[in-house]
């Protein structure tokens, strides 16, 4: 990814978030930052704001965010209305890598969209070397911090990519908001 892309996220994270929608404003400015063919890799555990997350990254493409769900069974949706596509995957119930690519991952990757792919560890050996990773984690009842960078031994990616330590509190969509919601 070009280092303009690169740095937008990097200047956006990480970020704790007090409600659903200030984790969907995250999402949709992130969105903003990525060329086509950007590859989002989700990580955190159930009820952390991925899906959430996602909907704010459709929102971002002109897309309806009403219409993302977790595509925990079908494993894939494809949202191809907005200003380029959102192919999002849910890896949750994924046994190999092998049906990721039964699905055509690899044909998606390198589309003109923006994929999003939760629970991505599930296939972490399927992802482009350019995957930009986010951690999601529950902070409190209603907050999520949203890092960048994987799991499992890659935590010199969010040292990095961490802009000076600080850390902004995103609330609904305007920063000067100060409203809370549970958000998953």
């Amino acid at each position: 990814m070009p280092p303009t892309e690169t740095n937008a996220i990097r200047d956006r994270l990480p970020r704790t978030t007090d409600s659903v929608e200030g984790t969907m404003a995250l999402g949709a400015r992130i969105a903003q930052g990525l060329p086509p063919g950007a590859v989002v890799a989700l990580y955190g555990d159930l009820g952390t704001g991925k899906t959430h997350f996602v909907k704010g990254v459709a929102q971002g493409l002109g897309l309806p965010p009403a219409e993302v769900r977790s595509p925990t069974f079908t494993i894939l949706a494809v949202h191809d209305d907005g200003d380029r596509p959102l192919y999002h995957f849910d890896a949750y119930r994924v046994q190999t890598p092998d049906e990721f690519v039964e699905l055509g991952f690899e044909d998606y990757v390198h589309g003109d969209g923006l994929t999003c792919i939760e629970w991505a560890g599930r296939v972490a050996a399927l992802l482009p070397a350019d995957t930009v990773p986010l951690q999601f984690h529950h902070v409190a009842p209603s907050k999520r911090r949203i890092t960048l960078g994987a799991p499992n031994g890659s935590e010199e990616v969010v040292s990095d990519c961490a802009p000076n330590g600080s850390e902004e509190v995103v609330s609904d969509c305007a920063p000067d908001d100060a409203s809370s919601g549970n958000d998953r």
